[in-house]
């Protein structure tokens, strides 16, 4: 555990997927597939200096263009903290997947800050603090992906009605087990930003009343710890017809999946991996074989995790 008088802290976070289907930009689930890691280290020196370490070199490493960096920023201004600092961070979620790249190095950043320090931060302000690491890759401060990775488990996150956020938990039934196909495509740099633009400005009220319904039936399923529930929710007449063009194959996987015993497929985040729903691991090798040989019908290889949702980001 992280003391007072330590000189290092690490923290780990978990990817996570957002939306769901239908709750774009309110919805978001840890997984349990991959972690970030990020150990903040007091160095000689007091004059606010942050350096950034990256495991994996494509990643920029300058503070105010890296999600951890951003955070670690943030949290020092805000706090009063002068100490130069160094920052590793060591990925294992694959950035620009839809998996949650950025917001679990920056949830794993607010987290072993706060250990360093020994801020005994609410988890709900870490949450805040992690937003601020999205701006690096999304261009803006996002909720979705970051209060997953800090909290667990399922999340809804509002920031509509009131200038302090609201981050409602529900822990997920025991029983769900989700697939998640990874492409090897190339992805543009700032894809987030990319996958925002192909969105309708305008949409019928038909698709926003299915929308509605479906991240409504989502919630009842994680309130009811009923996976079947959950899946039945998971139909987006919004986002995903206008996205699925990004991914090669998308339809064969979705297609295949189902086919092969899952509840319920949607894109996965912004994409371009693809999430599967299922009840119990039953299925599960042969979804992910399935959703494998979709992309390998539009001449894509991919990666597959079996995995369950995280409890959240943590000090190790």
């Amino acid at each position: 555990m992280c003391r007072l008088a330590v000189k290092s802290c690490t923290a780990v976070a978990p990817s996570s997927t957002a939306n769901l289907g239908p709750g774009y930009d309110v919805f978001g689930l840890a997984l349990d597939a991959l972690y970030d890691k990020v150990t903040v280290t007091r160095v000689k020196g007091s004059d606010g200096r942050i350096t950034i370490k990256m495991s994996d070199p494509s990643i920029p490493a300058a503070p105010e263009s890296n999600s951890a960096g951003l955070v670690i920023k943030k949290m020092a201004q805000e706090f009063g903290v002068a100490d130069n600092l160094e920052v590793r961070v060591k990925k294992g979620v694959p950035a620009g997947y839809g998996m949650g790249s950025s917001a679990a190095s920056a949830a794993a950043a607010a987290v072993a800050f706060d250990g360093l320090y020994n801020l005994k931060i609410k988890k709900e302000k870490l949450v805040e603090y992690a937003a601020e690491g999205e701006i690096a890759s999304a261009g803006a401060k996002h909720y979705d992906n970051v209060s997953a990775s800090v909290l667990g488990g399922f999340l809804i996150s509002s920031i509509k009605s009131d200038p302090v956020p609201l981050f409602v938990r529900f822990a997920p039934p025991r029983d769900l087990v989700l697939v998640v196909a990874v492409p090897s495509i190339p992805v543009p740099e700032r894809k987030t930003e990319v996958a925002r633009s192909v969105l309708p400005s305008e949409v019928s009220l038909r698709s926003a009343v299915c929308n509605v319904a479906g991240a409504s039936t989502i919630v009842a399923g994680f309130a009811l710890k009923d996976v079947e529930l959950i899946a039945r929710g998971i139909d987006d007449a919004i986002v995903e017809p206008a996205r699925k063009h990004l991914i090669p194959g998308f339809d064969s996987v979705k297609e295949n999946a189902l086919a092969a015993g899952a509840l319920a497929v949607t894109i996965s985040g912004a994409g371009p991996s693809v999430i599967a729903f299922l009840k119990t691991a039953r299925n599960s090798k042969k979804v992910a074989k399935a959703m494998a040989a979709g992309f390998g019908q539009a001449g894509v290889k991919c990666r597959t995790f079996l995995c369950r949702p995280s409890a959240g980001a943590h000090v190790v």
